[in-house]
């Protein structure tokens, strides 16, 4: 059980690590608003994270007949990222004193815009299903309701070790080039312009699910 848990770690931790819109986020609040709020944000993300995961390991199957509700949730998450990269470029053009970004400007809880942000990247549900599907297939991992358990907590606490390394280091390294509150409107709105221009890849052209 304690090899799967880390495996579970590992595999979650892994995935967080390439710069995305959750990681570079976290980054953002703890940046802005504090380490408290970024942890907030980031058991928000991690609860999500191990609601599709659940889903994929009960059975995909049954998940992938609700076609529409998945293309819904693509095209949305396509207007919020490009929407947020757009707010960013013009907050960071007429960025005056400490206002926040568009993205923290608000009085959504920090805990609820991580559970907003992660339940908007559908792209999990491939993810988990593939790592998934070959840990069972080289039996590493097997179908049982206790490994299962064990597995998503191990997951569940990779998510938040990976967003955690992004909070203190992200900070770190933002506090050690002094880079102003423009510079990471900008970095932000790149970002989320990027994510944008993917996921509607994947819409288009690509293999959704």
């Amino acid at each position: 059980m304690i090899s799967i848990f880390c495996l579970g770690w590992l595999v979650s931790f892994l995935g967080q690590l390439p710069l995305g819109t959750m990681s570079i986020t976290s980054t953002h609040i703890a940046v802005n608003e504090g380490f408290k709020n970024a942890w907030k944000y980031a058991f928000g993300v991690a609860i999500i994270e191990i609601v599709y995961l659940r889903f994929v390991l009960y059975g995909v199957d049954g998940i992938m007949q609700h076609h529409f509700f998945f293309m819904l949730l693509g095209w949305l998450t396509v207007l919020f990222f490009l929407g947020f990269g757009i707010a960013s470029f013009v907050i960071a053009i007429k960025h005056k004193g400490k206002k926040k970004s568009p993205l923290l400007d608000n009085k959504i809880g920090r805990f609820w815009l991580g559970i907003t942000m992660s339940a908007l990247n559908p792209a999990q549900i491939p993810f988990w299903f593939i790592w998934s599907t070959y840990l069972i297939n080289l039996h590493v991992l097997h179908s049982s309701f206790a490994e299962f358990n064990v597995f998503t907590a191990g997951c569940g606490t990779g998510t938040i070790t990976g967003l955690a390394l992004y909070m203190y280091g992200g900070n770190w390294v933002v506090n050690k080039l002094n880079a102003s509150s423009k510079a990471l409107d900008i970095f932000m709105g790149i970002i989320f312009f990027i994510a944008a221009a993917v996921q509607f890849y994947r819409m288009m052209w690509g293999k959704f699910l």
